[in-house]
C-alpha cells in the first residue's frame, strides 16, 4: 500500500529573502530527482515555482511543507538518504529552518490512487503529536519496539 509523507519546517527568513536563496535554488533539482526516483508517486506542487513553498500548515505562515506519496517506506528512505543533493540539504537545513521542538514529519499509508490533501496531512501530523507513533501514523525515522519499521507490513 502506498505511503504518504509530510515534512514541515518553520522557515527562519521570508521565502524571497537572500538568506533563503540557496535553499530555493536547489528545490527544482532535488524535486526532479525525487520525481525520477524508484517508488515515487506524487508530490504537492506550487502552481509556479519549483516546490510547494506557497502552501502552509496549521495556520502558520512560516511553516513550509512538503507532501509526497511513495510506493512504500523503503522507497522514500532510499531517496532521502541516497540522493546526494537531498542529503546535503538535510545537513544544512538549520541555515533555513528552525530546530523543531515537536514532530514535524509524519508518514501514513494511503489507498492505491489516493492523493492526500493538505488538510489530511495536517490531521495526521496532529494525530502523531497527540497519540505518538504507532502502526498507523509515525515519523520518518520511527522504528517499532521489535526493531522494524513503524509501518504495517507492506508499507
Amino acid at each position: 500500500m502506498p505511503l504518504a509523507q509530510l515534512n514541515a519546517g518553520h522557515i527562519r527568513f521570508p521565502v524571497d529573502s537572500p538568506e533563503m536563496a540557496s535553499f530555493i535554488d536547489q528545490l527544482a533539482e532535488v524535486n526532479a530527482a525525487a520525481e525520477a526516483a524508484d517508488g515515487f508517486i506524487w508530490r504537492l506542487k506550487d502552481v509556479d515555482g519549483p516546490g510547494s513553498m506557497s502552501y502552509r500548515l496549521l495556520g502558520d505562515d512560516r511553516l513550509a511543507v512538503n507532501l509526497t506519496v511513495w510506493r512504500d517506506l523503503e522507497a522514500l528512505r532510499a531517496f532521502v538518504v541516497g540522493h546526494r543533493g537531498h542529503r546535503e540539504a538535510l545537513r544544512e537545513r538549520y541555515r533555513w529552518f528552525e530546530r523543531a521542538t515537536e514532530p514535524m514529519t509524519v508518514c501514513w499509508q494511503v489507498p492505491e490512487g489516493h492523493l492526500p490533501s493538505l488538510e489530511e496531512a495536517e490531521q495526521m501530523l496532529l494525530r502523531l503529536r497527540s497519540e505518538g507513533p504507532g502502526a498507523e501514523v509515525f515519523p520518518f525515522t520511527y522504528r517499532d519496539q521489535r526493531g522494524g519499521d513503524g509501518a504495517p507490513v507492506g508499507a
